[in-house]
């Protein structure tokens, strides 16, 4: 694979786009070792928007699994012996 970007002075070269030291910069930065993407750089926003996305699907799995089990009541009497009020 041929290296996505290349190292000029202050910052790295990609395409038409110079990322120089502490400017900011939506695109995802691909890190290269021996000519091969190792890891990928990522705007904190677009970081913490994907975290998020995570949490959304594990929380559907889960109301998915919760919905495949019956329903079950009980009284709320019973219910607070096994709870009880802390107040």
């Amino acid at each position: 694979m041929k290296p996505m970007g290349q190292w000029i002075g202050e910052g790295w070269k990609f395409g038409r786009h110079n990322m120089k030291a502490g400017t900011e910069k939506k695109e995802p930065q691909i890190v290269l070792r021996g000519g091969k993407p190792s890891a990928v750089i990522l705007d904190i926003d677009v970081y913490q928007e994907i975290l998020e996305r995570l949490e959304d699907i594990e929380d559907l799995q889960m109301l998915t699994r919760m919905r495949e089990k019956p329903l079950s009541f009980r009284k709320l009497d019973s219910f607070l012996e096994e709870f009880p009020r802390r107040v």
